[in-house]
């Protein structure tokens, strides 16, 4: 295998990748290219990520392995399902996609994460974790229905099997005994640490058609003799398990091969042709190294998990002036800040530990420190059985990933009052991961909630302000701020709150015609076409409590009221100044700006804001075209 120091500037040069533009291609050629086809693979990756930033470590570790099951199976015929979209750009340069990966990311370019209208390989379209076992289940069972000779193969990542969800999917999966291959993807060596000669070999020996026709004979014997079969399959799992870590599996009504090495291609293409010809669920446990291939990527696989675009403004000089600190800087410089006075602050997070900016407080006070994994559910429960015993969780997770919880922050948390501050990070528009990433929903799923508290800052040290704030409440309070800098307004890093369901005028205006009531990070849109209309502009800072008061003063006082968030509209904090207007019988007109009724999909954070008529002009002009008809 050849090992790249550094990421290539140059589009290389291939003998095979270049005639590859379908996996039927790929099929056509000696399994014994396979090894020559991966390094080939392997540069190319490497380049076209240097070219649009991405993911590309989890990429480098599943070459060898996406080779070998486009090159087993009948794709895009048989189902090939793939949890988390990290680890996809192999099988999109292989489907007919090579020509556009250096679009990837882009505005109207290739998405990062599988989806269904991009190509038919792409069989789900997915962005959260652990989704996969259950998608490819409902697949067979489909194709059995339909009387569809199929096989459906799931690959999840070790990080994705720490979900309840792919737990839930494999004991259903279990039950069926339908013919689906589940491939778990271990790259961070947390379930097994050895493999070698022995493990390949029992894995080769327990796939073979000839180990399977024996097995399969003795069933057939054993089933006259009562108690007997069940007896030997319990005594053929714990001999496995003596060698094999997959007696979990094996319980949940799996056949288990593995471990085995997923650098190996030809070995993995061998598994995988035998694997097709044994019925029922089958689980092959494949070792792989995050970054493989790339040495800087295999020495930190976290810190190369991505990168960004490679930049000739992005290469340090001597006049280059430090960037503004990012929200999830700002978050975890703050998390330290309070831990360092309170002892009773516990920081939590669902495996976004890094993105979240809690690195730094994890060294610090890893006593504090919870990743409890891809488990939301678990993260906002753990965090409600805290605060039942005294202590100050703080949530630290993405808006997409609150989701996923909803049930848990409904019940667990709000409905028992309980004291929990929870950091949103990612709200609104965060660019580049597109759709399945887009903070878009968290002010209209969370408004609807009693008891809670919601914050949006439009600048840095507003935010610091806002936590503490949150941190000294009693009772469920989320604060949530954007992907990326602010607006370089300096943190001053004390402990100052403010005023809870009190907005501050930003910007004064002699008539009463236009008035713009800003929530959170778009507040520099509303100040630009404030300015222009010669208008009031109001930062709300909260959404609830909304500023009644505020609300009250502007009541048929001002011709037009307009709202602007980086929410959705349908039921976000524009709904929450609506209703507070009708309830006062207010006979001013109302204007709500934000996002659309829609997914939106990835590119420039600041392209979608103009797109989406969110930048001060688009602001601006939506305000005239209003007040054209009124």
């Amino acid at each position: 295998m050849k090992i790249f120091e550094s990421i290539p500037t140059e589009k290389p040069l291939s003998k095979f990748l270049g005639g590859i533009n379908s996996p039927e291609d790929l099929r056509k050629l000696d399994k014994t290219d396979i090894p020559l086809i991966a390094d080939e693979l392997r540069e190319f990756l490497l380049y076209t990520v240097g070219k649009t930033g991405g993911h590309f470590g989890a990429g480098l570790g599943v070459i060898e392995l996406t080779l070998a099951l486009h090159y087993a199976f009948e794709t895009p015929h048989d189902r090939l399902v793939w949890d988390v979209g990290h680890q996809t750009y192999p099988h999109k340069i292989l489907t007919g996609r090579k020509n556009d990966m250096e679009s990837m990311r882009q505005t109207n370019g290739l998405a990062p994460f599988p989806v269904r209208t991009e190509s038919e390989y792409d069989t789900f379209g997915v962005g959260h974790s652990s989704t996969s076992i259950s998608a490819a289940l409902g697949m067979i069972t489909g194709a059995d229905s339909k009387n569809i000779n199929r096989h459906v193969t799931a690959v999840i990542g070790d990080g994705a099997m720490t979900a309840g969800m792919a737990y839930e999917a494999l004991a259903h999966a279990g039950s069926l005994d339908k013919n689906l291959l589940v491939i778990l993807n271990d790259n961070q060596m947390s379930i097994s640490e050895n493999i070698g000669g022995l493990r390949n070999y029992l894995a080769r020996v327990w796939a073979s058609k000839t180990y399977n026709k024996i097995r399969e004979s003795g069933k057939s014997v054993l089933t006259y003799l009562p108690g007997a079969k069940e007896f030997a399959r319990k005594a053929e799992i714990h001999a496995k398990g003596m060698i094999a870590p997959g007696s979990l599996f094996e319980e949940l009504g799996f056949e288990y091969f593995g471990p085995v090495d997923g650098h190996d291609s030809e070995n993995l293409i061998n598994i995988l042709e035998d694997l097709k010809h044994i019925h029922g669920p089958r689980f092959l446990h494949v070792i792989t190294t995050k970054g493989k291939g790339y040495a800087p990527a295999e020495g930190d696989p976290v810190g190369f998990h991505a990168i960004d675009k490679i930049k000739k403004e992005d290469l340090p000089s001597a006049d280059s002036k430090p960037k503004s600190p990012s929200y999830s800087k700002i978050f975890g410089d703050w998390l330290i800040h309070k831990a360092n006075k309170d002892e009773n602050l516990i920081a939590i997070t669902p495996a976004m530990g890094e993105g979240s900016g809690m690195k730094e407080f994890a060294k610090t006070f890893p006593e504090k420190y919870y990743d409890v994994a891809i488990a939301e559910q678990h993260s906002v429960s753990f965090a409600a059985g805290l605060a039942c015993e005294g202590l100050k969780p703080v949530v630290a997770i993405y808006s997409t990933f609150l989701q996923r919880a909803y049930d848990q922050l409904i019940h667990d948390v709000a409905l028992q009052n309980l004291d929990v501050l929870f950091a949103i990070d990612r709200a609104g528009l965060v660019g580049l991961d597109g759709a399945t990433h887009q903070g878009a929903f968290d002010l209209s799923y969370l408004r609807c909630i009693p008891n809670i508290m919601i914050m949006a800052p439009s600048d840095e040290d507003l935010a610091w302000k806002m936590l503490n704030t949150g941190y000294n409440f009693s009772g469920p309070v989320a604060v949530r701020y954007p992907r990326g800098i602010g607006r370089g307004i300096t943190c001053q890093k004390s402990d100052e709150t403010i005023e809870i369901g009190k907005s501050k005028t930003v910007l004064n205006s002699e008539t009463k015609e236009v008035v713009i009531l800003s929530f959170g990070s778009l507040l520099d849109s509303a100040i630009h076409a404030g300015k222009e209309l010669k208008a009031k502009v109001v930062d709300m800072r909260f959404i609830k409590p909304i500023d009644i008061n505020l609300i009250n003063e502007i009541s048929n006082q001002f011709k037009l009221i307009v709202t602007l968030e980086d929410n959705v509209i349908a039921g976000g904090a524009g709904s929450a100044v609506n209703e507070e207007l009708i309830a006062l019988n207010s006979s001013s007109n109302v204007l709500n700006l934000g996002l659309p009724d829609g997914f939106i999909e990835h590119g420039d954070q600041e392209q979608q804001k103009i797109m989406n008529n969110l930048d001060g002009i688009g602001v601006r002009k939506a305000i005239e075209q209003k007040l054209k008809s009124i």
